[in-house]
């Protein structure tokens, strides 16, 4: 759900969120059938109830116009929002490992974030030179990366040692005011998982 809280912020959308906190509450949801495929996250906008975290940032994206202007745009932002999305997968999967796993697991997602997922973003903005990944506006793979380049700086404070480029792209993000006010203590931006 976390990914989809960071596309409503950066929108600037306010949205009321609503915890499940009894298995009673989570059963009576998949009994009544809102739940797709029997999981959460569950966004209710528009009239619809929408499960499957990727098609709901999809349609958020496509709504709020932090999609491409055209087809072509619109794959290269959600290429770049996958590989993101797979990075911040393997910080939530590590997270969850057992103790005597956990610390190799962590190593082994910053040794990543170094070597296959920051070099592509790196060489991105370095080729067009300008000052998001696509299209130079804002979009969906801005913020999904921001929210990457974050989980792993808190793994490891020094990841972007040597990618000069997405250190001033995170400084640009951060600083765009919906960004900026979700970052802030008090927003409903939740901590990494541990």
């Amino acid at each position: 759900m976390e990914s989809i809280r960071w596309l409503l912020a950066a929108a600037g959308v306010e949205f009321e969120e609503e915890f499940l906190e009894t298995r009673e509450q989570y059963e009576k949801l998949q009994k009544d059938g809102p739940l797709l495929f029997g999981q959460v996250p569950l966004v209710e906008i528009d009239g619809m109830e929408l499960t499957q975290t990727r098609a709901i940032l999809s349609y958020l994206a496509a709504k709020y116009n932090l999609h491409g202007k055209d087809p072509k745009e619109t794959v290269r932002i959600d290429m770049y929002a996958d590989g993101t999305l797979d990075l911040m997968l393997m910080v939530a999967l590590a997270a969850f490992k057992p103790p005597e796993e956990k610390e190799e697991s962590l190593a082994l997602v910053v040794k990543k974030a170094k070597t296959r997922y920051f070099p592509v973003f790196e060489k991105i903005l370095k080729d067009h030179g300008e000052d998001f990944l696509v299209g130079n506006k804002f979009s969906w793979a801005d913020i999904q990366l921001l929210e990457a380049i974050l989980m792993v700086e808190e793994l490891d404070a020094s990841v972007l040692c040597d990618f000069p480029l997405l250190k001033e792209f995170k400084t640009r993000i951060s600083n765009i005011p919906t960004i900026k006010k979700f970052l802030q203590p008090g927003s409903q931006r939740k901590p990494p998982p541990g």
